[in-house]
């Protein structure tokens, strides 16, 4: 007997998956909201200070893939598990809907 074999899918290298990471919490979180939009005072957790920090986070891996720097698993879970909390809080803050960005 012959064994076919399927082919699977290949897991992108770490860079790709930083890549696609960032480009899907981009497309997630709110970033372009007006800044009075983002704080009605009345929050679990400042979302603007949020913001800014996973802005700065974003900014910063973007920078560092452009000079060619290579992420670890690790620093893609970290990455993942700050945008995971951050949409959270953003959530309970009414930035954004159970299903997708107001």
């Amino acid at each position: 007997m012959t064994q076919t074999t399927v082919p699977r899918a290949r897991k992108p290298d770490p860079r790709t998956a930083m890549q696609q990471l960032i480009g899907q919490i981009r497309a997630a979180i709110p970033f372009d909201r007006p800044a009075a939009q983002v704080c009605t005072g009345d929050c679990q957790g400042c979302s603007r200070t949020l913001l800014e920090f996973l802005q700065t986070e974003l900014d910063a891996w973007e920078c560092r893939l452009n000079q060619g720097e290579c992420p670890g698993l690790g620093e893609l879970s970290r990455l993942a598990r700050i945008a995971r909390r951050i949409h959270r809080v953003l959530k309970e803050n009414s930035l954004i809907e159970a299903d997708g960005v107001q």
